[in-house]
């Protein structure tokens, strides 16, 4: 089964690009509490989007969903949820939680209006996935790589890949039956630090369900709206194309290709 491809931007014109491409999921990004003190230094993307911008999704898209990452639980949380419900999001994304009780408190907020996905991206929650896991109501996780290897001090996100880290949470999530995702993913036939080829066959060896396409995918920030939507229809179709040849593969294949991918991931870091 393909995986379900999610894009983030809080710009109703490229939504519906997106949307038109075969993007199954918009994502909101309202998160900013404590983002800037944890990624000070790094070249990642501080969104702010707002629930205005939810709405205006809501409005303009038919058939993707639309998926809002809120804040972690803090004193607003309640009021914020139920903003972001009734903007119309579909899923609610709960970030850096690292208790049981984190997850308990967001589950109650959202009370089964809006599907929930739970972003695994901090040590101390990898540590508590066992108490989480048994909690009614969590419908998705997603295992965030960027924060999750910073608090981790590894080199490169995606040695999580290689040293067991996710195919440890994976093992315990897929046994609580509940569907996950796992960090970001370029454009295949593209020059990127680890080929999207790598990627993707490392989320078909591991039965995830969900991708983030990344910038390097492409920025709509850095492209004119005609370019953005030839390079996006064309990105997808060509990791549609590639899923659709790695779907057919045996576990031989992918144990090939997890080994191969672990000596690119060592390659990265040891430049590093």
């Amino acid at each position: 089964m393909a995986l379900q491809y999610f894009y983030i931007t809080n710009d109703a014109a490229v939504a519906s690009i997106c949307e038109k491409a075969g993007v199954d999921r918009i994502f909101i990004d309202m998160e900013y509490i404590g983002k800037d003190r944890r990624q000070a230094g790094l070249n990642s993307v501080k969104n702010h989007h707002t629930v205005e911008d939810v709405r205006n999704i809501r409005a303009c898209v038919k058939k993707s969903k639309i998926l809002v990452r809120v804040n972690p639980v803090h004193a607003a949380s309640a009021q914020e949820i139920d903003a972001v419900v009734d903007a119309g999001a579909d899923y609610i994304m709960l970030p850096m939680w690292k208790t049981a009780e984190d997850v308990k408190t967001f589950l109650s907020l959202v009370g089964g209006r809006a599907k929930t996905m739970l972003l695994l991206e901090t040590e101390e929650a990898r540590q508590c996935l066992d108490e989480v896991l048994h909690l009614p109501g969590i419908d998705e996780m997603y295992i965030g790589l960027n924060d999750l290897h910073l608090s981790q001090h590894k080199k490169f996100m995606f040695e999580l890949f290689t040293d067991g880290t996710v195919d440890e949470i994976v093992s315990k999530v897929k046994k609580a039956g509940i569907p996950f995702g796992i960090g970001g993913v370029g454009r295949v036939n593209c020059p990127n630090l680890l080929p999207a080829e790598n990627v993707l066959c490392e989320h078909y060896r591991l039965g995830s369900s969900m991708v983030i396409l990344s910038r390097t995918f492409c920025d709509w920030t850095q492209h004119s709206t005609a370019d953005f939507e030839k390079i996006i229809t064309r990105g997808i179709a060509e990791n549609r194309a590639y899923e659709h040849q790695i779907a057919k593969q045996s576990s031989a294949f992918f144990a090939v290709m997890h080994r191969e991918t672990a000596q690119k991931i060592a390659g990265i870091r040891n430049n590093r």
